[in-house]
């Protein structure tokens, strides 16, 4: 999403259209194709001014519509004779990514021709089974303690729709327009808005994935990619419900996170504001987040859908995936999504396979509305709106509602009026749009009395009539800095370096280690600059400070407790001083920093992606000067990805490096309770950092200019981030999951069994499965509980053989038969064990018949490639411990 916002809708200033103002539209001699390729800014069709209060004209006739089973090839809910191919770019046009890659013309613009359309059934219910797939909502999901089990929200889906649907009754066409229509930039108190309409109070929509933007007394959560390197499902449950409850408090009906795109690209500029590079673990992090947040009332938004894995030419690039390599990898958090009840879904800015996010049938239609089963509302990235028409290709809400920022314009509106009343789309689609988006107000409760009005003024924060500065903060404080100290991973430690033990003398060095210099930690608009400590990285997913706690104010503290002498040198580039102060200190600790963020926004040449590895602010030769001066060198990182650190990783005086991420507002805090020992880091990197950058299989591409549209095609296919050093046999100098502990642990006793059920009316699809058979093509086939149940049990010991009570991280890599063309190895469950010096404990991963599927391309369905399963218990991608054969 864009930059800042606020609005009245009387003041809106959108003209009103009426259909003598339309383009023509004649009737074409047969039933036209759907286009595949979407619309630049600059070459779309003349827009019609826009108005909330569409034409007042009496709606026309509904078309005649398809019956509910008929379903084009591409599974769209259009005319069956419409096609909407994967790609419409030749093959030739799919080359490999690189620093100068080939470019492709923009297309003309769409024809405006009638559409017929039946809404997408709803996905079939199972009966529940306790303890197994539950019925369950979002206000009561299951506990965070027992991730086998699958919920089931059939029932609260059915509920709400059915309030929907007879509110939506009661609707004029226009009324029912303007629930997907945005009020437009500046034109409401959030950085979106829906109007009001009849005692549907409309929608407030805000950012961001780690709090509430531009809300003051609220709290900065850690970035998500710190949720994620913590691999504690329990403190990403307690995050979400966290930002939930805050959300709700400033009167905020849809929260515009968790963001899940998977950091194909390792510069990518948003990576911070994800999971990491894992299907799995990015999964498992955006279903604990969405079941948190929905917990707490608020409506949360799957973001960005789908491959928006750079900044560089976001608007103008088209990610080019192969359909194998976009389920497996890109669509699996929005798969586990689905499956936690999310409310809404964003589609992102750019184009796939050619054709925009957001005007995209196969993506949209077929797989998220009907192979997943997603029966929530999709809306605009903000300004991604490429025509009327993509509301017939799954868009259901235009964000912010004006084409282009304060235009006037809008591609609904009184646009999407007109469109109805001249048969080019159907009521019928309109009202289904209305449906999803008050479908998905009720199954949050939000129709309560009882739920707050928005309270607060994202654009005109010292507005007091507007803003009533509400406090929401609770004791969310101890939330962050938990997570602050359990995703801090200890990449290194000679000799027992760390915990610290009461050192006589301490010296902090680096401008990271302090707090902001000048203006305070809001002191650049969303976060675009850093001139102390690195809490987060910058643009529309970042939030307000309350508070920020640097290491110099925790550091200081708890020095002054230990009658530690205590000084600080946070210059980054006169090295002689730096090198200096560290001299004679029983312990050197030097920071480090690596920002980015959303291409809006270009801090020291970085426009949005990071430029190289590097550290910043001159951080790899002030690690040098200081360890040249003494031997017990500590190097702490702040950092919103993987750094190169080949330059001193060996040096023998660095004797400690903790990773410590983008903590949020306790940062110094947390960081502390880790030096120190108060907590035992458990933290495991949740990416590869390299040894070189020419490592990594996706780089970084650059180039694009004007109108035309830059292909990325992802060869690497399946094999990012791990899979591909492992496939590869390259040695990273920190593998995935990797993380240090200051005790030590053993791991026994392996054993893989079936999991016993009853028969049911799945048995005979599971026996399918097993068979090897493709699975039918229903609606919500990918997210069908049966797929999701647990199928075997991976059990085995887990041993503290250490001095200190601890946290260990077991992970079960999958190893696939050979000819299924998998990588080596890949994630499929984790989770943490706390355990005194001494205590063992027995350990149950479950896995699920989902989790040893591949998908097949010709089905279009998860099947089980035939041959022998294999896998893997240990402590990180590359520290197996244990290994078995799964009884197929």
């Amino acid at each position: 999403m864009h930059p800042s916002v606020l609005l009245v809708l009387l003041g809106a200033g959108y003209t009103l259209a009426t259909p003598s103002s339309l383009p023509s539209l004649s009737s074409p001699s047969s039933t036209p194709q759907i286009p595949s390729l979407s619309l630049p800014p600059n070459s779309r069709t003349s827009p019609l001014p826009s108005t909330h209060l569409s034409s007042p004209s009496s709606p026309s006739s509904n078309p005649p519509t398809l019956p509910p089973t008929s379903l084009s090839p591409s599974g769209s809910r259009i005319s069956s004779s419409i096609t909407s191919p994967l790609s419409s770019l030749p093959p030739s046009s799919f080359t490999s990514a690189t620093n100068n890659p080939p470019t492709q013309p923009l297309p003309s613009d769409l024809p405006n021709t009638p559409y017929t359309f039946v809404p997408f059934p709803s996905p079939s219910s199972e009966p529940p089974i306790p303890g197994v797939y539950p019925l369950s909502s979002p206000k009561n999901p299951p506990p965070v303690e027992n991730p086998e089990i699958v919920p089931d929200f059939a029932r609260a889906w059915t509920r709400a729709y059915k309030k929907a649907k007879a509110k939506v009754a009661t609707f004029t066409l226009e009324q029912k327009v303007n629930i997907s229509t945005g009020v437009g930039w500046e034109n409401g108190l959030c950085v979106g808005n829906t109007p009001p309409v009849g005692d549907f109070p409309g929608l407030c929509l805000e950012d961001s994935p780690l709090g509430a933007r531009f809300a003051d007394f609220a709290t900065a959560f850690p970035a998500a990619i710190n949720a994620a390197s913590t691999w504690k499902r329990s403190l990403i449950r307690a995050r979400g419900i966290a930002m939930g409850k805050e959300h709700v408090g400033k009167g905020i009906n849809v929260a515009l996170g968790p963001m899940m795109n998977m950091g194909r690209v390792v510069q990518g500029g948003r990576n911070w504001e994800g999971f990491g590079a894992d299907p799995f673990l990015a999964g498992v992090g955006a279903y604990e987040t969405i079941l948190g947040m929905q917990s707490s009332g608020v409506q949360a938004c799957a973001k960005h859908f789908i491959n928006n894995e750079q900044e560089n030419e976001r608007t103008q690039e088209s990610s080019n995936v192969d359909d194998r390599t976009e389920h497996e990898i890109y669509l699996a958090p929005f798969l586990r999504s689905v499956m936690a009840g999310i409310a809404s879904v964003m589609c992102s800015y750019n184009l796939i396979n050619g054709t925009y996010a957001c005007q995209n049938n196969r993506t949209m239609n077929t797989i998220l509305k009907q192979e997943l089963g997603f029966q929530g509302f999709i809306m605009s990235d903000w300004a991604a709106t490429e025509s009327t028409i993509s509301a017939m290709y799954g868009l259901d809400m235009t964000m912010p509602g004006d084409i282009t920022f304060n235009s006037g314009t809008s591609y609904f509106g009184a646009n999407l009026t007109a469109f109805v009343q001249n048969q080019t789309i159907p009521e019928a689609r309109v009202d289904d749009m209305a449906t999803r988006i008050l479908a998905s107000w009720y199954l949050l409760e939000q129709d309560s009395p009882n739920y707050p009005k928005t309270n607060f003024n994202a654009f005109k924060p010292l507005d007091e009539p507007t803003n009533e500065h509400i406090d929401v903060q609770d004791h969310h404080g101890k939330i962050v800095r938990e997570i602050g100290a359990a995703s801090t991973v200890l990449l290194k430690n000679v000799n027992g370096t760390l915990p610290l033990k009461k050192p006589r003398t301490l010296v902090i060095i680096g401008s990271d280690a302090g707090p902001a210099h000048i203006s305070g930690p809001n002191g650049f608009s969303d976060q675009g600059g850093v001139d102390g400590v690195l809490a987060m990285g910058w643009g529309s997913g970042t939030a307000w400070f309350t508070y920020l706690i640097s290491p110099y104010e925790a550091l200081q503290a708890r020095a002054r407790k230990d009658h530690t002498s205590f000084s600080w040198y946070f210059d980054d580039y006169n090295l002689v001083a730096a090198s200096s102060a560290a001299v004679e200190k029983e312990v050197a600790i030097v920071f480090l920093q690596s920002d980015s963020g959303e291409g809006y926004i270009t801090v020291d040449g970085n426009a949005g992606d990071r430029k190289n590895l590097t550290a910043w602010h001159n951080g790899d030769a002030l690690v040098q000067a200081v360890a040249a001066n003494n031997s017990n060198t500590i190097v702490v990182v702040h950092s919103v990805g993987p750094l190169i650190l080949e330059s001193w990783i060996d040096n023998p005086n660095v004797t400690a490096v903790v990773w410590a991420g983008l903590g949020g507002s306790e940062t110094g805090n947390s960081l502390v309770d880790v030096l120190y020992g108060d907590v035992n880091p458990s933290g495991r990197l949740p990416y590869t950092i390299a040894k070189s950058p020419s490592d990594y299989p996706a780089q970084l591409t650059t180039g694009g200019s004007g109108d035309e549209i830059l292909d990325i095609t992802y060869t690497e296919g399946l094999f990012i981030d791990y899979r591909y050093f492992d496939a590869k046999h390259i040695t990273p100098r920190y593998e995935f999951g990797f993380g240090l502990s200051y005790t030590r642990f053993e791991y026994s006793n392996l054993s893989i069994n079936a999991v016993q059920g009853e028969q049911d009316q799945d048995s005979q699809l599971e026996a399918n499965w097993a068979a090897g058979r493709p699975s039918p093509q229903v609606v919500g086939a990918s997210t069908a509980l049966w797929l999701h149940r647990s199928a075997f049990n991976v059990v085995f010991t887990v041993q503290n053989t250490g001095s200190l009570t601890g946290t260990e991280i077991p992970q079960v890599y999958l190893h696939y038969p050979a000819r299924a063309g998998e990588p080596p190895s890949v994630l499929r469950g984790f989770t943490d064990v706390e355990l005194s010096p001494g205590a063992s404990q027995t350990v149950t991963i479950t896995l699920s018949r989902y989790d040893l599927s591949i998908w097949d391309v010709v089905s279009q369905s998860w099947i089980r490639p035939s041959g022998t399963y294999s896998l893997s218990v240990g402590a990180s991608s590359r520290n197996l411990r244990l290994k078995g054969t799964i009884p197929l």
